[in-house]
């Protein structure tokens, strides 16, 4: 006899309706457990068709067709250890991920800057030569920006990352970590670059690797003086290449100046590197970064050039390591001096703007 009291059912009925076995593709009326005093309102009305959980949502299927709640699968072992194990791989420290993704990019430009020059050299001109040079870096640094721009900003220098800490755009206890990853990056790119032209360098001048002369190959890695230029000289034209590459930059990121489209920003950057590479480079090659340069002139020493890489040009060495550190300051310097400061009535302008993309143009500004 059943009994409801307000509507409800006795718990006895209640016990007896959970002994229906779920999922069951059976009518509720037809299980001698189970009355109608059992069925919600909307399973009464329905025929009370009991569904698992996911045969519901299976229901609505392409053309309206619906799916048995047996073809809902849930995740296979091989899928959850595999998300297991992508869990265990990826990096959760916001540092890590920055460190491994400035390595990277500056890899990928040392292989494919330094391979141009690689190609263009061991060929004798005839697969290359100072357009393909220039075009070939200046691509290489936009194709490593693509690659890191998102996770570290695509530094890839570390004069960058030193304007960028200078002018609170970067916090400074991560400089060492940027600084530290391109540096590595760049001696495993050089050394990747030897390893693939390895028997070329070797047929070219009968084995042996030079640093001077008509059969060098040590320029392939590093950059080198002009044998007119002085060490002053030297040292200013890299401050003023590297400040002029610094105060560009600035500009391509700043939200109140023309700006550039979001995604264009790497190559906007490559013509900037063109532009750069075909005005100021006769002097000591343009290096502009100090890991490009130190990180693969100490691979050539070790790898069978020698120590001459170091002492060439009057010991040349330090100029593109402390020049381009300089001239970072002062293009950084120079752009938020002359042009930053004076935007018109940029709280207006700020508020004006969408905070979405603001703060998008303002973490792309941070990181580059």
């Amino acid at each position: 006899m059943e009994t409801r009291v307000n509507g409800l059912v006795e718990p006895e009925m209640q016990l007896r309706c959970l002994l229906v076995p779920l999922g069951s593709p059976q009518p509720l009326s037809s299980h001698a457990l189970l009355s109608s005093a059992c069925l919600p309102p909307q399973l009464e009305k329905t025929g009370g068709l009991l569904q698992s959980e996911g045969q519901g949502a299976g229901q609505a299927g392409l053309g309206g067709k619906h799916t048995s709640g047996r073809n809902s699968k849930m995740p296979s072992q091989k899928e959850r250890t595999k998300r297991s194990l992508t869990q265990r791989l990826a990096l959760r420290s916001r540092v890590a991920k920055e460190t491994v993704s400035e390595f990277l990019g500056t890899f990928i430009m040392i292989v494919l800057g330094c391979g141009s020059v690689a190609q263009a050299v061991l060929s004798r001109g005839h697969l290359g030569g100072i357009v393909t040079m220039n075009m070939g870096f200046a691509t290489a640094v936009v194709m490593a920006i693509y690659v890191t721009g998102g996770v570290s900003g695509g530094h890839i220098n570390p004069a960058v990352s030193f304007a960028m800490c200078v002018f609170g755009r970067m916090e400074w206890f991560k400089f060492p970590f940027y600084v530290g990853a391109q540096f590595l990056g760049a001696f495993v790119g050089a050394a990747t670059v030897f390893g693939i032209y390895h028997d070329g360098l070797m047929a070219f001048a009968d084995g042996k690797l030079l640093v001077a002369g008509e059969n060098a190959t040590a320029f392939i890695f590093a950059t080198y003086p002009a044998s007119f230029i002085s060490l002053p000289n030297a040292f200013i034209d890299q401050v003023l290449s590297t400040m002029f590459l610094l105060l560009i930059v600035f500009a391509i990121f700043d939200s109140r100046n023309m700006g550039v489209p979001r995604g264009l920003e790497p190559l906007v950057i490559g013509l900037l590197i063109i532009s750069l590479s075909c005005s100021l480079s006769l002097n000591t090659g343009c290096a502009m970064n100090p890991a490009r340069d130190l990180s693969p002139r100490l691979f050539t020493a070790l790898a069978g050039w020698g120590f001459e890489v170091f002492t060439a040009g009057n010991n040349f060495w330090w100029i593109p390591v402390v020049g381009p550190m300089v001239g970072a300051f002062f293009g950084g310097l120079f752009y938020i001096l002359l042009i930053q400061l004076h935007h018109s009535d940029p709280d207006s302008e700020v508020k004006a703007e969408p905070s979405g993309s603001k703060l998008e143009k303002y973490e792309l500004s941070d990181s580059m």
